[in-house]
């Protein structure tokens, strides 16, 4: 009878745990990247895996941490295509920055912002570069939070042109992105009943230089512009102990507005939960609800031939003159079941079924701290996105304390970070930078950890999109194109003596191209760096790196770099 007891105490204080992130749960209705919902590799949800970063977190934020360091960089890089026979290009780097990073009772935040001016010899033309990528958390009261994010990084502007990856030199197909996020969440506990609510604000802006250069046959896509969301939800739920089972109810809006071509994205969602412990480490979950969801964008303009009109960039121009029509529209019923196991507070697997945006859906996510420094985490999501709402979900998923590295030669921030608190991966949300709404689903894998020295991150995934345009618009050809996206990127440092390290890195991309006479992009790349301090905060940096392209349509390149250069931390 006591084994009984203990067993049941053990269920309720798993469903408890379930329940215990009654805010990230509801919010988890909204966009099917890897990060908005309980399949996040973030392990932001209302699972038990949310209550992994419970605990060592809070004790670390008592140890006051505020480091904030700005420098000066100047830099030489030499390029080279090492398979064509091709220029070599050289330019001469000068940057400031800062890296930051708190962690107190109260706030947590992890940032790295650079301005840096490319000075070109020859063939190579001045540029400027902005790059950043932050993440933060204030505490404003008892339950009550203000969180935020940004990123300014490049990326490839149509998944079908070239991709080096390096973004060294004058470059074709590159997106400047700039996105930031911000918004207050709230979730205590208040009368016996976890009462959780928040709002997000989101902006995203795109600069493309020129149109991008695309195999002959090949069809381009439209390239973002900007956009602006809103998201807003709350919940309320109660814990076992007057019932047998845990409940929540949930609702929520999310809407965003682009400027190409007037796209309009508009979704709402009420929901009611049960949590059912049927053992110490086992639950089982379900939720039915209403989701109400419509996507609409207005037609480009057509020349004298019916052919759909480009500006300068590449870009649709939008004829204000037509409505609205609809690329995706659903309503009706919601709903969702499957299990949760958690055998330990290191170990949280989640796996569900269910149907939304009229379509069967799986979802789940698995979560296992080895220790302090070791990190594994795995999230299948499947669900609506865009550009601009991936970005801001994507970084609101991302932990508040991480090391923000960059490519040592282009000065780019990696597109995954990764920290004691685990990782996260905008891999998906940077693949393209793509004006279309679309359905996209997939899985992510990210681990992290400390071992003889090194410190190492790897993270790897397959994202699935298809393109929402309506029938009966001019570029109807693109509606329900599917790309496919595999990438891998690894990272490894170590010091070697108190006064030097070393940095591995490496990525390996393969884009399925699904456009219609579209070939496929394969790249990868290894970058080493070697970096020594001479004096206080005088450090020197030696650097070199290989990077692979190949696509049908282009000649296949494969580019060596490498870099000298000076920094000075303040």
């Amino acid at each position: 009878m006591m084994r009984t007891n203990v067993s049941l105490r053990r269920g309720a204080a798993l469903a408890a745990l379930l329940l215990a992130g009654t805010a990230t749960s509801a919010h988890a209705q909204f966009s099917g990247d890897p990060g908005a919902s309980d399949t996040s590799a973030s392990g932001a949800s209302a699972s038990g895996a949310s209550t992994e970063k419970k605990g060592k977190p809070e004790k670390r934020r008592t140890e006051r941490r505020v480091d904030v360091n700005p420098y000066l960089e100047v830099g030489q890089v030499l390029t080279a295509d090492l398979k064509n026979g091709g220029d070599v290009l050289t330019y001469t780097s000068a940057a400031v920055g800062v890296d930051v990073s708190v962690a107190t009772r109260r706030a947590e935040l992890a940032a790295g912002v650079r301005y840096e001016h490319q000075f070109g010899w020859g063939k190579q033309n001045d540029q400027d570069v902005i790059s950043g990528i932050a993440r933060g958390r204030l505490e404003l009261g008892q339950g009550l939070n203000l969180e935020g994010g940004a990123i300014a990084t490049r990326t490839r502007a149509d998944g079908g042109g070239s991709d080096s990856s390096l973004f060294i030199g004058n470059r074709n197909n590159v997106a400047n992105t700039y996105s930031v996020y911000a918004g207050p969440t709230f979730a205590r506990r208040i009368g016996g009943l976890d009462v959780g609510a928040g709002y997000r604000f989101g902006y995203t802006k795109v600069d493309v230089d020129a149109p991008t250069l695309l195999p002959s046959g090949s069809v381009a896509q439209n390239v973002f512009d900007s956009s602006t969301n809103h998201v807003a939800w709350a919940s309320v739920g109660q814990r076992p102990g007057d019932l047998p089972f845990g409940w929540q109810v949930s609702g929520g809006y999310e809407r965003e507005d682009a400027s190409q071509l007037d796209q309009r994205y508009e979704g709402k969602f009420a929901r009611a939960d049960i949590t059912v412990p049927i053992g110490p480490t086992v639950a089982l979950l379900g939720g039915v609800g209403y989701e109400d969801i419509e996507i609409g964008q207005r037609d480009p303009v057509l020349d004298t031939n019916g052919v759909p009109v480009r500006d300068a960039s590449g870009r649709f121009v939008t004829d204000k003159s037509t409505p609205r029509k609809l690329a995706f529209d659903t309503d009706g019923l919601i709903w969702d079941a499957g299990v949760m196991w958690q055998p330990s507070r290191r170990t949280s697997l989640t796996a569900k079924v269910g149907r939304r945006y009229g379509d069967t859906i799986y979802t789940g996510s698995f979560v296992y701290r080895a220790d302090h420094a070791t990190t594994f985490q795995v999230g299948v999501y499947d669900g609506l996105s865009s550009f601009g709402r991936g970005l801001s979900t994507g970084l609101s998923a991302l932990p508040t304390q991480f090391d923000p590295t960059r490519n040592p030669l282009s000065g780019e921030v990696n597109s995954c970070v990764f920290g004691e608190q685990g990782g996260g991966c905008l891999n998906n949300q940077l693949g393209t930078a793509t004006a279309a709404q679309f359905r996209n689903s997939g899985v992510q894998a990210v681990m992290s950890s400390r071992a003889y020295g090194w410190n190492y991150g790897v993270g790897l995934g397959y994202d699935r999109r298809r393109l929402l345009i309506p029938r009966n618009s001019p570029i109807a050809s693109l509606d329900g194109i599917t790309d496919e996206n595999y990438y891998l990127f690894l990272t490894a440092g170590r010091p070697i003596d108190r006064d030097s390290d070393i940095t591995l890195s490496g990525y390996l991309n393969y884009f399925d191209n699904g456009s219609p006479g579209g070939s496929d992009v394969q790249s990868a790349g290894i970058t080493a760096s070697y970096g020594r301090r001479f004096w206080r905060g005088l450090t020197g940096t030696a650097a070199a790196s290989l990077t692979a392209f190949e696509q049908d349509g282009f000649n296949s390149q494969l580019i060596g770099s490498a870099l000298v250069g000076l920094r000075y931390n303040f």
